[in-house]
């Protein structure tokens, strides 16, 4: 009886652990895409919703409470409950031992452990571990009560079962209601870090602050604004993508010094607000507005909506400050209406800052930039080259050279520091990987841009050429329409091979591709990762091709 006993409770201590294991790699997995979605509830529940059956609630869910509900009301009277015990453990170490549904052998952004990660982590484990405590006590007390064959259980199995179902089955709205819970934390500790940033800059009165938004081309922008102005005074930049409130935040409260005389911040946007709150943590004395895009449509709702939100830096720049725009953007140029006190800088064919005989290839960008008076006449003008691939990046040196030319920088030196530029990571970065050329713009896509990057690669002689991507996310309703446009694109390319992730969301590519393949034929493939298409480019390219990886889906994207 006593190794009998040993069995069972050891089966039932298994049955537990199996299911502590699995929620905790559930709550890790979601806590995950909460990170990944920046911690936005609304979008988090819409994620929820969208991977309802296949990550919220599995059909091993269902199907365990099924058991558990058969048993109680059609075996509970015909078998012991250690009988029960026993068939209870096995389909619980036969459908919840395996975690593959919640983890990945290469993970595309990993759980970053931030303090608000470990914040929100350590008080959702709080209560799940009180949660596990109280269904043990409980499921022992209930055994007394219960008429069993075997009175060496310490639980009653049918309920220790169903709660630990349960507690599997809330860890993701637990992630939500935390989230919420923890909120009024997180806003007392992100207003000090304002707080702080502000009050640095307000000790800092000479500091001129640079501002750069946009749909796209911002982060560039910013790159080369840098490496213009750099060359003549001390500027502090925010590194990457840093374009969210916490982020310029964190570059403010540690990297800005006494000794610099510029900031320069990218500001980012996917929700009509989110400008005027990172204006009034660092309100710019210089704003440059690069242009009105698709991106971020899907939060937007409108291209309108999207040009009303970039407006917003132009509003909040200061009183008689420098307005830098992108006149080849209708929406753009219109903007300089909206300030009569503002010093306009504009940029494009209709502008003061202009690019004339334009060559672009795979060797680089090369044009002639002119620097106007008010009245038309071409006051300077130098030949740029640059290694930057690709033609939009010409609107960015432009809207660089303007900033510099408002702090009275020589067209000289702007040439000068052009010719040094290195390409922004995963945007249009040249790499070279066993014997293949990479063309890596797998930052966040948008119609222009991929367009540009599959120019880029039709620019390449000699070798294969090939594209690696999953489409375009963000844009809304017109999202496959603009997918489709870009397969269009690419049919009417000099392409080899067209590797696409994800067969659902890349149908429409596949469509436009074949509505416009040239004479030549396009072999199109699709795969279900990232990693099984770098598995079929290791057997399909050669020493000398080029291969273009365009776009690269964060892990809440299923394909």
């Amino acid at each position: 009886m006593e190794i009998y006993t040993f069995i069972v409770n050891g089966l039932v201590f298994l049955m537990i652990a199996v299911f502590i294991r699995h929620s905790l790699y559930r709550l890790r997995f979601f806590l995950q895409m909460f990170q990944q979605v920046g911690y936005k509830k609304n979008e988090m529940r819409h994620w929820l919703s969208a991977n309802l059956f296949s990550k919220v609630l599995t059909s091993e869910h269902l199907l365990y409470n099924l058991l558990i509900l058969m048993m109680l009301y059609f075996l509970a009277e015909r078998i012991t409950l250690t009988s029960g015990a026993i068939v209870i453990s096995i389909f619980t170490i036969f459908w919840f031992t395996g975690t593959s549904r919640y983890t990945q052998e290469k993970e595309k952004k990993p759980l970053v452990y931030t303090p608000r990660m470990k914040r929100l982590g350590g008080f959702i484990l709080f209560f799940l571990i009180a949660a596990w405590y109280i269904l043990l006590d409980l499921g022992t007390i209930t055994i007394t009560m219960r008429d069993f064959a075997a009175p060496f259980l310490n639980t009653d199995p049918y309920l220790l079962s169903f709660g630990l179902v349960v507690i599997d089955m809330i860890v993701p709205v637990s992630v939500l209601i935390a989230a919420w819970i923890v909120q009024p934390v997180e806003n007392a500790i992100q207003n000090r870090f304002k707080k702080q940033a502000r009050n640095k800059l307000a000790s800092m009165p000479d500091l001129v602050i640079v501002a750069i938004t946009g749909s796209y081309g911002k982060t560039s922008t910013k790159f080369a604004i840098d490496a213009f102005l750099k060359e003549r005074m001390n500027v502090c930049v925010t590194p990457g993508s840093f374009n969210t409130p916490m982020g310029i935040c964190k570059v403010i409260n540690n990297n800005l010094e006494a000794s610099h005389n510029v900031l320069i911040l990218e500001m980012g946007a996917r929700y009509e607000g989110n400008i005027k709150e990172l204006c009034e943590i660092a309100r710019p004395d210089v704003a440059v507005i690069t242009n009105v895009g698709l991106s971020h449509l899907e939060t937007f709702g409108s291209r309108e909506a999207i040009a009303r939100e970039k407006s917003t830096l132009a509003r909040e720049l200061r009183y008689r400050g420098t307005l830098v725009l992108n006149g080849d953007d209708p929406q753009v140029k219109a903007m300089a209406n909206l300030r009569n006190d503002a010093s306009i800088i504009m940029t494009g064919m209709d502008g003061t800052i202009r690019a004339m005989n334009l060559e672009t290839g795979a060797e680089g960008t090369t044009f002639l930039m002119q620097w106007l008076s008010e009245d038309g006449i071409v006051r300077e003008q130098e030949q740029i080259r640059t290694s930057l691939l690709g033609s939009h990046n010409i609107q960015n040196l432009l809207l660089g050279a303007a900033v510099a030319r408002h702090f009275n920088i020589r067209l000289q030196t702007v040439a000068l520091a052009a010719s040094t530029l290195k390409p922004v990571e995963h945007r249009l970065e040249l790499k070279q990987r066993n014997g293949l050329l990479i063309i890596d713009d797998a930052f966040n896509s948008n119609p222009v841009g991929a367009k540009n990057a599959v120019d880029v690669l039709s620019s390449f002689s000699g070798g294969k050429k090939i594209i690696i991507t999953p489409g375009m996310i963000e844009l809304g309703e017109v999202e496959e329409e603009e997918n489709f446009r870009f397969g269009r694109h690419i049919g009417h390319s000099e392409i080899d091979l067209v590797v696409l992730v994800g067969e659902e969301r890349t149908r429409p590519i596949f469509k436009g591709i074949r509505s416009a393949e040239n004479k030549k034929g396009i072999d199109v493939r699709v795969v279900r990762s990232l990693f099984e298409a770098n598995e079929l480019l290791a057997e399909y390219a050669g020493q000398g091709d080029v291969v273009l990886y365009e776009n690269d889906l964060p892990d809440t994207y299923n394909n």
